[in-house]
């Protein structure tokens, strides 16, 4: 669940393989860690997803949440560009209370934060993933890692999502993650996260999408939670891009030239 204050203050095991899959890879030891220009690019992308009964949020978001009044019945959390042409990808649970109200991208526009009413183009619960779109460019985007490659163990990633993405430190995945296949691959890494970072990027060192982050995992023997690991999931990329090119379809958008993310 999203504050509003979290939100000004943050603003301001793999799946089972299927038969025809390889063994993993040998985890990696010392791999480098994301670098800063993968700190910046993820930076400029960081996107925020607000749940709200309000009809308009951008002359208090506009105002970087200093003049009018913000939304108090906010849910939300984070969210991921991935196309050129407004797609974004972040957790189902982020939109659990969505019925019946309005969904809100908050993301970087010509040099200022705005925000933009979303429709919502795809849901599942199975995989905690969903699909909204904005009707504008969205130039600052993610390219997938290669959806037929594994990504070993010790892989090096970072995130981004809203709570915790500036200040936390460089992790590894726990698991490796398969060649696509079926309906997307759930696996975990080594970040602490805080509510607000569900939907949020998991970026490889070459600032590439790893996953969307789901789920923290803590121990509590007694009175102290001890961090255990984070959960993420990886869709099937290959899937997901024939679901936004229907969406095209179905609402006559143009297919945005073939070209690579930023």
């Amino acid at each position: 669940m999203l504050t509003i204050a979290r939100l000004s203050m943050a603003l301001a095991a793999a799946f089972a393989l299927s038969a025809c899959s390889t063994a993993p890879p040998a985890p990696l030891v010392d791999a480098p860690p994301p670098g800063p220009s993968v700190k910046r690019l993820a930076a400029s992308r960081l996107t925020a997803i607000v749940v709200s009964g309000k009809a308009e949020l951008d002359p208090w978001v506009k105002s970087r949440f200093t003049r009018g009044i913000g939304p108090d019945d906010a849910d939300g959390g984070s969210a991921v560009p991935i196309s050129p042409d407004g797609y974004f990808i972040t957790a189902d649970h982020v939109l659990t209370h969505s019925e019946g109200r309005n969904v809100f991208v908050l993301h970087g526009q010509q040099g200022s934060l705005r925000s933009t009413k979303a429709r919502i183009v795809w849901r599942s619960a199975a995989t905690d993933l969903a699909l909204l779109h904005i009707p504008i460019a969205t130039p600052r985007y993610y390219a997938w890692t290669p959806p037929d490659q594994w990504l070993a163990a010790g892989t090096t990633v970072i995130h981004s999502g809203i709570a915790t993405g500036f200040r936390s430190e460089p992790g590894k995945l726990i698991t490796a993650i398969p060649p696509d296949h079926g309906r997307g691959t759930r696996f975990k890494h080594d970040i602490p996260l805080e509510p607000g970072d569900s939907g949020g990027a998991v970026v490889d060192a070459n600032g590439q999408l790893v996953g969307i982050n789901s789920a923290v995992e803590f121990l509590v023997p007694l009175d102290t939670a001890f961090f255990i690991e984070s959960e993420a999931n990886r869709p099937n990329v290959k899937a997901l891009e024939r679901v936004i090119n229907a969406d095209r379809r179905r609402n006559n958008l143009p297919k945005p030239a073939v070209s690579s993310a930023p």
